[in-house]
């Protein structure tokens, strides 16, 4: 019952609050995250968090480092990230996981990769602002 919930139980069953993108471009995975030495390709990506499919759940609640990549792109934004559910499917499920911490300027630079990603991916002409403001702005789903 939703009136039985902690402020912590309530706060892991929100969704996201900024908009997701899904991981691909052109038909092909574009973001990426490396967990515990593994490359792993993203369903969907956003400011807050992502999610990525597995076969099996993850032993209970806890914090990983990371490191995002962009396909063709040298660079890496790294942090620490929290597993928040995962959703049962046909073949394994998916993890949903938030965003603790940045090192550095992670923070902008995903706002910047996400930002290049509307762009590329619009079906109509888009600027850079409009796409900005589309990364900032509240989830749509």
């Amino acid at each position: 019952m939703a009136d039985d919930l902690t402020p912590v139980d309530a706060e892991h069953s929100e969704r996201r609050r900024r908009q997701r993108f899904v991981a691909r471009r052109w038909g092909s995975v574009c973001f990426w995250v490396v967990i515990d030495g593994q490359r792993l390709p993203l369903n969907d990506l956003s400011l807050e968090g992502f999610s990525l499919s597995m076969g099996v759940p993850p032993l209970g609640s806890r914090e990983f480092p990371f490191a995002l990549q962009l396909e063709g792109i040298p660079d890496e934004i790294r942090g620490v990230a929290r597993n928040m559910n995962f959703v049962v499917g046909e073949e394994g499920g998916q993890l949903g996981c938030s965003f603790v911490s940045f090192e550095g300027d992670g923070a902008a630079r995903l706002h910047d990769w996400l930002t290049v990603h509307v762009i590329s991916t619009a079906t109509i002409r888009i600027s850079e602002k409009e796409a900005a403001a589309i990364v900032s702005g509240p989830s749509l789903i």
